[in-house]
């Protein structure tokens, strides 16, 4: 059995029921929205945002789920969409998922104009059901993700990244989505407890690891999900790049900035940016600050009785630093 379908296990039925629930929370009266909404439901990748719902929901409820469950992982699954959508107008790019995205399709104005939908259906299914904490904690999550991207961007053109800040825009650009999920679980079925807190530290905690380990596919080649030296290409400063530019001699500092900012497209000079960070020790750094945030995650769970959603939890945990891409 897959390792994703072995974490899907004791959430089977929810998933199955949450996919309807979610496909009817996309409807319109417009055709176009519909067509467009129906391709993206049928394009669903793992899925990994309302699996984290679910099995925090199970495991601090003793298996029990709620109507604001299924609404919560409805609610940040429509938003995730939207930043998709809007991220692919963004980036300009064709494909999402080994699909067409949205804008190679129906062109970047219905782009644009469906992530606002998605984002104003998902604020509506919560403001109805009268969710305010569960909205609060996406609306904080959206304002975060925006913050880290436009801080990334803003860092990008001078390459003056410390660690600190680099934790800081991992932090709010992927890690708060994933402690959103965590904690939207843990609030759908006890809200107002201590666990809503704990679980989004836990979530948050997966997302950093799950950012280093994206960063150390840039230094490998397999077959991943971005080919390498992309982030070099694009100019993102990534931890394996950032420990070297701590440690080496102003020459090599300076010929790694020059490298990362004026031949970036060289793909020979890439090369050698890669395989000096390699042998800098760029890629152990990383992998050992990873490991340090899994291993905090987990002594969290460790807090909570055995049970198949903590297993799955687990295992999850596993699956962010194991995955090919």
């Amino acid at each position: 059995m897959k390792i994703v379908e072995q974490i899907k296990e004791p959430i089977r039925l929810e998933m199955e029921l949450f996919e309807k629930k979610f496909h009817e929370s996309m409807s319109s009266k417009v055709a176009l929205l519909n067509r467009i909404t129906y391709y993206i439901v049928n394009r669903k990748g793992k899925q990994m945002r309302p699996m984290f719902v679910f099995l925090v929901a199970k495991m601090v409820a003793e298996g029990k789920v709620n109507e604001r469950t299924y609404r919560g992982a409805s609610v940040i699954e429509l938003i995730h969409t939207a930043t998709l959508v809007h991220d692919d107008v963004v980036d300009d790019s064709n494909r999402r998922r080994g699909f067409f995205s949205i804008n190679a399709l129906w062109k970047n104005k219905i782009a644009v104009l469906v992530g606002d939908y998605l984002l104003s259906k998902g604020l509506l299914l919560s403001i109805d059901n009268e969710d305010f904490d569960l909205l609060k904690i996406i609306s904080v999550a959206v304002r975060e993700m925006s913050e880290g991207e436009l801080l990334q961007i803003e860092k990008a053109r001078k390459l003056d990244i410390t660690e600190e800040v680099y934790y800081e825009i991992i932090r709010q650009k992927t890690a708060t989505l994933i402690a959103a999920c965590c904690s939207l679980g843990a609030c759908s079925v006890h809200p107002d407890s201590e666990q809503v807190e704990q679980m989004r530290k836990f979530g948050e905690l997966i997302g950093m690891a799950f950012q280093i380990k994206d960063d150390l596919f840039d230094y490998t080649n397999g077959p991943i999900g971005k080919p390498t030296g992309i982030d070099i290409k694009e100019q993102k400063m990534t931890l394996p790049l950032i420990y070297t530019l701590n440690i080496v001699a102003k020459k090599e500092r300076d010929w790694l900035i020059n490298s990362v900012k004026t031949h970036n497209k060289n793909k020979k000079r890439v090369k050698e940016v890669i395989a000096f960070v390699k042998e800098s020790g760029g890629l152990e750094y990383a992998t050992q600050k990873m490991m340090a945030f899994k291993q905090e995650a987990l002594d969290i769970l460790k807090t909570y009785p055995d049970s198949p959603y903590k297993e799955a939890l687990e295992l999850m945990v596993d699956y962010v630093i194991e995955r090919k891409k």
